[in-house]
C-alpha cells in the first residue's frame, strides 16, 4: 500500500507523520487500498502559515474569481461523478443510487453554485450605510477556516466540498479541510478537483488545503492558534466540546454540530386517525441511511392507550422484517451499542433489536426501545443519549401534563415535529405543547418526518445546545450560512475612495441589497 499525500500550500506532498490509518468498507469489513497519514503539528503549522498568506490575498481578490472557482469546482465534481460515487460507496457503504449519485452529489454541486451566486451578489455581507454620520459597516472575511467534515455525508458535508466549505469560501476565506477518517479517499479526490479549480480561477494556491487526521492534542492546539479565523465542526459531542473549549478560550468563533435526538410528538387524534400510516413513515425515516442522518427521528412521544400500543407493534414488525443496512464504520457500531446499553441501564425496555449483527460488515439490528413518561422524568439526561444509527426510543406519556414535563426536560435539538389530526381535534393540545417544543429545536415541523434538510435560504440546520454550539446560526441555507465566517468591519469618516466597493456610494453591481439610512435598497447612495 502507498502512503497518500496531503495538500499543503499548493503542493501534494508527503505528510510529516509516523502514524497511518486505513479506510475500510463497512459493508464487508475489507481494508481498502491506500495508507493515509496522521499529520503532526508540523503539517498543521504549515497549512496555517499558507492559509494566513492566502487570506491576505483573498481579501483583495475580485468576487468574480471566487464565484468562478465555486462554479468550476461544481462542474469538475460532476465530470468525475462516476468515480466519486464508486469510491464513496466503497468507503461508507451508502448506496450508489439513489443516495450518493442522484441525491447527495447533486445537492453538493447545487450548494456550490448557490454559494457562487451569493458571493457575486454580495447582500450576505449586510452592507449598512449611515449618510448623516458617515459611518458604514459590513461583514468581511475572518481568515483561515478549519472545516471538520462528518462521517455520514461524504459529499454534501465534506470538509473540502460541503456546505461549510462553500460558505467559508464564498465569504472570502481560505479553507483548511480536515478530512473524515471514514472516507479519506473520497476527500482526497474532491481536493484534487478543488485545487484544479483554484488554479483555473487564479486564486491563491492555499485557498484550499487538506489533511486527513491529527491527534486530539493538535486539534485543540490548532483551534486556539492565532492564525485560525474560525472553525466549523460536525461530529461527536465529546470531541466537539473539546475543540469548542479550546477555541473559545482563545476567542475563536467555532460552529459545532454535536448531537440531536429530534423529538417527534404524535398527538392522540393523529394516532387514532392514521396510526398505521404514521408507523410506516416513522420506520422509513428512522432507517433512512441506517439512522445516520443528523435529523433522524430517534425520540418519539406517544400518549398511552391502545393506539399507542398498535403503533409500537407496527413499528416493531417493520423493523424486524427490514434487513439492517451497514453502518458507516465499526466504531459507529460500537458507539451505537454503547448508547443502547446506556438507554437500557437508565430504564428503557427493549422492544426489538439491541445487538450487533454477525460479520461481515458493520451492522446492528434495527432497534426500538420504550420507556414510560414517569421513568423518563427520573433520568431525562441519560434517556436522551443519542443513539447514532438505527435505534429509536418511544416515550409513552399518560396525559398532556406529563407530555409537557417531558418536553420541558428536553435538551436542544436540530428538529422537532408534531403530528396532529386533520379535523382539528388536536388543536388545543397542539397549542399547549408546540410552544414548549419550539424553544428546544431549531426547526419545527408539522406532520412531516425531519430527515430531509432542504438547501433553501429559509432553512435552519442548527438549534439550541447541544444540537449546535450557538442557536443563532445555520449550517445550511445561503446566505445565512455565510455570515458565520464574517467579521463586522466598521468605517467611520473614511474617505470614499478608501471604502470597500460594497460601501461606496455607487452600488457595485446594482443587485446588492444595502441598508441605507434605515431603508433596504439596491440603488446608489444619493448625496
Amino acid at each position: 500500500m502507498s502512503l497518500q499525500p496531503v495538500l499543503i500550500a499548493g503542493q501534494w506532498r508527503a505528510a510529516r507523520s509516523t502514524e497511518i490509518f486505513h479506510a475500510a468498507n463497512p459493508a464487508t469489513d475489507e481494508t481498502l487500498p491506500g495508507e493515509f497519514p496522521v499529520s503532526s503539528w508540523a503539517d498543521c503549522d504549515a497549512v496555517l502559515n499558507a492559509a494566513a498568506e492566502a487570506a491576505n490575498s483573498l481579501r483583495v481578490t475580485p468576487l468574480e474569481q471566487i464565484a468562478q472557482f465555486l462554479t468550476r469546482f461544481a462542474e469538475r465534481i460532476e465530470a468525475r461523478k462516476a468515480d466519486l460515487v464508486e469510491l464513496a460507496h466503497a468507503e461508507t457503504g451508502l448506496p450508489k443510487a439513489p443516495r450518493l449519485g442522484d441525491v447527495e452529489l447533486p445537492r453538493t454541486t447545487n450548494q456550490l453554485r448557490q454559494a457562487a451566486a451569493a458571493a457575486l451578489e454580495g447582500s450576505w455581507a449586510m452592507p449598512t450605510i449611515d449618510t448623516k454620520l458617515n459611518i458604514r459597516s459590513m461583514l468581511a472575511p475572518l481568515g483561515p477556516v478549519w472545516v471538520f467534515g462528518p462521517n455520514n455525508f461524504p459529499f454534501a458535508f465534506n470538509g473540502i466540498a460541503g456546505g461549510d466549505f462553500a460558505a467559508a469560501i464564498a465569504s472570502g476565506n481560505p479553507v483548511i479541510a480536515k478530512g473524515n477518517t471514514s472516507h479519506p479517499g473520497t476527500s482526497q479526490w474532491l481536493a484534487e478537483e478543488a485545487f484544479a479549480a483554484v488554479t483555473e480561477a487564479g486564486l491563491p494556491p492555499a485557498t484550499v488545503q487538506l489533511i486527513y487526521r491529527t491527534s486530539h492534542a493538535d486539534g485543540e492546539r490548532l483551534a486556539a492558534d492565532p492564525r485560525t479565523g474560525a472553525l466549523a465542526y460536525t461530529g461527536s459531542r465529546s470531541a466537539g466540546l473539546k475543540l469548542k473549549a479550546a477555541a473559545e478560550q482563545a476567542g475563536k468563533p467555532i460552529y459545532v454540530e454535536l448531537s440531536s435526538v429530534n423529538p417527534v410528538l404524535i398527538l392522540p387524534g393523529a394516532l387514532a386517525e392514521r396510526g398505521a400510516k404514521l408507523a410506516e413513515e416513522f420506520t422509513g425515516s428512522c432507517l433512512m441511511g441506517t439512522g445516520q442522518f443528523c435529523t433522524s427521528p430517534s425520540f418519539i412521544v406517544l400518549f398511552a392507550g391502545q393506539a399507542a400500543e398498535q403503533f409500537i407493534g407496527a413499528a416493531k414488525q417493520k423493523l424486524e422484517t427490514t434487513p439492517p443496512t451497514p453502518l458507516l464504520s465499526a466504531s459507529v457500531r460500537r458507539s451505537l451499542e454503547a448508547s443502547v446499553q446506556t438507554l437500557r441501564a437508565a430504564g428503557a425496555e427493549l422492544v426489538c433489536g439491541g445487538s450487533p449483527m454477525p460479520a461481515p460488515g458493520s451492522r446492528f439490528a434495527n432497534t426500538l426501545l420504550r420507556v414510560s413518561g414517569e421513568k423518563f422524568l427520573t433520568t431525562p439526561e441519560k434517556l436522551q443519549t443519542e443513539a447514532f444509527g438505527n435505534a429509536s426510543l418511544v416515550v409513552v406519556v399518560r396525559d398532556a401534563a406529563q407530555a409537557a414535563q417531558v418536553l420541558e426536560h428536553l435538551e436542544g435539538n436540530l428538529t422537532g415535529c408534531v403530528y396532529s389530526d386533520t379535523q382539528g381535534a388536536d388543536d388545543a393540545l397542539y397549542n399547549q405543547l408546540a410552544p414548549l417544543l419550539r424553544q428546544r429545536v431549531g426547526r419545527l415541523l408539522n406532520d412531516k418526518m425531519p430527515t430531509g434538510v432542504a438547501v433553501s435560504a429559509a432553512m435552519n440546520h442548527g438549534g439550541p445546545f447541544p444540537a449546535t454550539g450557538h442557536p443563532g446560526f445555520t449550517a445550511v441555507g445561503i446566505p445565512a450560512s455565510l455570515r458565520r465566517f464574517g467579521a463586522l468591519h466598521c468605517y467611520d469618516n473614511v474617505r470614499p475612495a478608501r471604502l470597500p466597493a460594497a460601501l461606496q456610494n455607487r452600488n457595485p453591481n446594482g443587485k446588492m441589497w444595502r441598508l441605507i439610512d434605515g431603508h433596504w435598497s439596491q440603488g446608489d447612495v444619493v448625496v
